[in-house]
């Protein structure tokens, strides 16, 4: 690694920001892949049949188009989605709740409920980009904004369960409060449940939920053509297992798992940051399912066919029954399933004729006992007839996760676990969360502030810090 000055390890979105922020300040990098693609855990095949794309991970964004860093490059190859609805919740006998773009139009859907939901969702929509600023950056920086940081901290800390029961007296709201807070993959008894609320029902009115053009590939494939433009180089289809055999960089970026930095490190970090790095807590898996359709999924309420993302898990009682129960170690026998529609709203997924979804439900790290049945039967209670317009599915377990990504470890699609102190200080307690005892060598993963999702912020202050110590 002697002919650049930096190496980023692990091509998803984190490395992928990290390494166009080095290569902005004209920093020579070289980008490393495990992987025959760039992308990470945002990545698109062919799952089912032959010309029908379906996301291997993430598939939508709502804080991708949106990101603080994202959103101030030039991408003109990425086209980005944004269906009418961000989510829908389906309800037993035909109801549903409609999170619309349109804040007028999901205030007059929810009835009694709706003047509370806006007094709640406007402020957060509204300062929006500030909401950002707080969320996406390490507690270490002021805030820019400390009226905004103030009162969501306020707002965040209170458990999601606990919000909807106060702020909302009928199912309808209580749900759609509920399905956007789950995204925590955790009990939404638990403490600063609501901060998933405030962050994914925020985005709702403040641009939508978008995807990709194509498939969530599209947008790595857009960040890789940024790099390359900027001069850095992508190696793919190689495996770096210690940082002994990247010698010559001055800055090292990891954006693997803590488990993993500890044997990339080997001896030469001490037991005590080793420790650390193993202590950290996995968080729940996922279990997978995509589907190619003979036609849309027959929604019994046909407003759901608005929606790009839709939350299949009933009320907000059912939802916290189902994420009690894979915190404590079992898969519910009726999930909270999250799951997405894309080719309603891009056709370019699938030939004329074919649609697709793609969901998931949480269960266990590692979990082994297959969900589809369960998945497929909540969808069924919503959409009856879903099971007869069904062509053919992949199914993807933590397993099979595991093995398409190293970063999801037992099927971790979180980046560890979001309980207690790991959701402010990620991966360990310490000053700045991207650096560690090694001279050079920062993290920049999911595991690392502010967690999961697809924004690069971690990369990014992986870089930011790279270039403040040791490239400056």
């Amino acid at each position: 690694m002697n002919d650049v000055d930096a190496v980023v390890v692990g091509a998803g979105p984190n490395g992928l920001a990290a390494a166009i922020r080095l290569a902005q300040e004209g920093i020579a990098v070289r980008l490393v892949e495990a992987e025959a693609t760039v992308g990470g855990a945002c990545r698109s095949a062919e799952l089912t049949e032959p010309g029908v794309i379906h996301d291997l991970g993430s598939a939508i964004h709502p804080l991708g188009k949106q990101s603080p860093f994202f959103s101030t490059l030039d991408l003109p190859a990425l086209e980005w989605v944004t269906p009418p609805a961000a989510a829908a919740h389906p309800l037993d006998r035909g109801d549903a709740a409609i999170a619309w773009n349109d804040l007028d139009r999901t205030v007059d859907g929810l009835g009694e409920d709706g003047r509370a939901y806006r007094r709640y969702y406007e402020r957060w929509s509204r300062a929006y980009d500030r909401v950002l600023d707080v969320a996406l950056h390490p507690l270490v920086r002021v805030p820019r904004h400390p009226l905004t940081a103030a009162t969501f901290g306020a707002a965040a800390a209170i458990p999601a369960a606990t919000t909807a029961k106060r702020l909302w007296s009928e199912e309808p709201a209580r749900a759609l409060f509920a399905g956007h807070a789950a995204h925590a993959i955790l009990p939404l008894e638990s403490p600063f449940t609501s901060s998933f609320g405030i962050l994914l029902g925020g985005a709702v009115h403040a641009g939508g939920w978008p995807f990709p053009k194509g498939g969530a590939q599209s947008l790595a494939d857009a960040l890789a053509s940024e790099f390359i433009r900027l001069g850095g180089d992508i190696v793919t289809e190689t495996t770096i297992t210690s940082v002994d055999e990247l010698a010559g960089a001055t800055a090292i970026v990891l954006t693997q798992p803590p488990e993993t930095v500890a044997s990339m490190c080997r001896d030469r970090i001490d037991d005590d940051y080793r420790r650390s790095l193993r202590a950290f807590r996995r968080g729940p898996a996922a279990w997978k399912v995509d589907w190619s359709l003979d036609e849309p999924i027959p929604w019994t309420n046909p407003d759901v066919a608005s929606a790009g993302t839709v939350h299949v898990g009933g009320t907000l009682d059912e939802i916290c029954a189902a994420e009690r129960a894979v915190a404590g170690g079992r898969a519910a026998d009726r999930p909270f399933v999250l799951l997405a529609q894309h080719s309603l709203f891009d056709r370019s997924r699938a030939p004329d004729g074919i649609h697709t979804a793609w969901a998931y439900c949480h269960v266990p790290n590692g979990h082994p006992v297959d969900q589809t049945a369960a998945i497929e039967a909540q969808i069924e209670r919503f959409a009856p007839g879903f099971a007869e317009v069904i062509r053919q599915r992949a199914v993807s377990g933590p397993v099979d996760l595991e093995r398409q990504n190293a970063n999801l470890l037992g099927g971790d699609i979180g980046g560890g676990s979001y309980a207690g102190r790991q959701l402010f200080f990620r991966p360990r307690p310490q000053v700045n969360p991207f650096d560690t005892p090694l001279d050079g060598v920062f993290l920049g993963s999911a595991s690392t502030t502010p967690g999961a999702g697809v924004h690069g912020m971690a990369g990014v202050g992986a870089a930011e810090r790279a270039l403040a110590t040791v490239l400056r």
